[in-house]
């Protein structure tokens, strides 16, 4: 597989450097990733990245990942317009552990394989070192001017930022340099991929193993990704989009890849899953032929889920899914956990009731007028009971007056009341 030949078709390169193709066919070659551990948790925001090594590694090749604990201590200024919180170690080692579990469903670390992946922190070798050593051993190599005519440098140096660049964060991209450096001398890595706002970091990197140590190294980046409409990518109405199931669940996970627009899924389809030009090309007929059945959007949310999570996860996600169109079961229901239900009925009407009320038991005409306002009047729901109109977690309720007690309670705590097709309203018991 050529790897550059790889990303070029699925739309994941925004430029590279000169001989970097080459470098490539030559030989398996080392390359590396770096990743901000401000998180314990990666988000789709990073997959792009993940999924470049993750290639990378399938061509042949040898992945590094570079968890940033030094410079997560600093902050890039690269495209952001203020500094960031810094971090301690402590905070940094569990962030790095979290985010290793992560990247380990996407990477062989584990295997005998010359190629097989491995996952390294910048604090390991800038912690001992003292400042007076770096700028005398690395800052020397590169010119204030060189570091000036960064991009990301003269954005935040120009007048419309109000919040101007700290020497600390000026400082940031000798030390990324001084990575790529050390993975060149100590790794034999010789390139470094990531985002496109990363070039001028990268590109310091390898001006200084060229200056330092007279060698050849390589740069890659992928274009930032955007939705169709302009905005970002990743960010949804309540924040970031996280790999881990506590931060954002299976269920949500899968539900953002179903709602992207047929633009975005033909082009997200070849950016976040493994699937062969072949494959995609069948998909985009389909979804050419009908576009209601949205084919890419299952596809992609079934690829990508199953990569994060697992497959049984993939599945509860698309039963979840079901519960809102009335296909699904009262089993279906009774196997969600508190996260998923929540998730599948946001926004419903939510009704609370005394958890004590339920331990003798209560009619279901009482619970549904006196205790929560889902029927005007015990009229009207005697009249859609009999009509068979009135479901009880997803069982038809055949009698008004049939006793609800406490073993109704799904996660021992919640009541699903479905009125006619549509309405669904959930009770919580307190």
């Amino acid at each position: 597989m050529n790897f550059v030949e790889e990303l070029r078709w699925r739309g994941m390169i925004h430029d590279a450097m000169p001989g970097t193709e080459e470098q490539l066919q030559k030989e398996m070659t080392s390359g590396y990733v770096g990743i901000d551990p401000t998180a314990d948790s990666l988000h789709i925001g990073h997959l792009v990245s993940v999924m470049i090594l993750k290639h990378f590694q399938r061509a042949g090749h040898r992945p590094i990942a570079l968890i940033g604990g030094a410079t997560g201590m600093i902050g890039d200024p690269s495209m952001k317009s203020a500094e960031r919180n810094l971090l301690d170690e402590e905070t940094l080692r569990r962030n790095q552990e979290g985010i290793r579990k992560q990247l380990a469903k996407f990477l062989d670390f584990d295997s005998d394989a010359p190629n097989a992946a491995k996952l390294v922190n910048n604090y390991d070798w800038m912690k001992n070192y003292s400042f007076l050593d770096f700028i005398r051993d690395i800052g020397k190599h590169l010119t204030v001017n060189y570091m000036m005519a960064k991009d990301s440098v003269k954005k935040r140096l120009s007048a419309e930022s109000s919040v101007g660049l700290s020497f600390t964060e000026f400082s940031y991209q000798l030390l990324q340099g001084y990575d790529y450096l050390h993975l060149y001398e100590t790794e034999g890595c010789r390139i470094q991929m990531g985002g496109s706002d990363q070039w001028g970091n990268i590109t310091t990197g390898t001006e200084l193993i060229r200056r330092k140590a007279g060698g050849e190294a390589f740069a890659l980046v992928c274009p930032l990704i955007t939705k169709a409409d302009g905005t970002k990518f990743g960010k949804t109405e309540s924040g970031n989009v996280w790999l881990d199931r506590h931060y954002t669940s299976p269920y949500k996970f899968y539900q953002f890849w179903m709602n992207v627009s047929d633009e975005d899924a033909a082009k997200y389809i070849k950016i976040f899953t493994d699937l062969s030009k072949e494959e995609i090309s069948v998909l985009e007929e389909e979804q050419a032929t009908a576009p209601h059945l949205r084919p890419l959007q299952k596809r992609l949310a079934k690829e990508i889920t199953i990569m994060v999570h697992s497959l049984e996860d993939y599945e509860l996600a698309v039963e979840a899914s079901n519960i809102l169109f009335g296909t699904s079961t009262s089993e279906t229901l009774k196997k969600l956990d508190e996260d998923t239900l929540l998730s599948v009925f946001e926004g419903v009407s939510q009704f609370e009731i005394s958890k004590n009320e339920l331990y003798g038991g209560i009619k279901a005409i009482d619970l549904c007028t006196e205790k929560a306002a889902i029927f005007p009047s015990k009229g009207e729901m005697r009249k859609l009971v009999q009509s068979g109109g009135v479901s009880l977690n997803k069982e038809k309720l055949a009698e008004s007056d049939t006793l609800i007690d406490s073993s109704y309670l799904l996660n021992d705590k919640y009541l699903l009341v479905q009125r006619g097709k549509k309405n669904y309203y959930l009770l919580i018991a307190k």
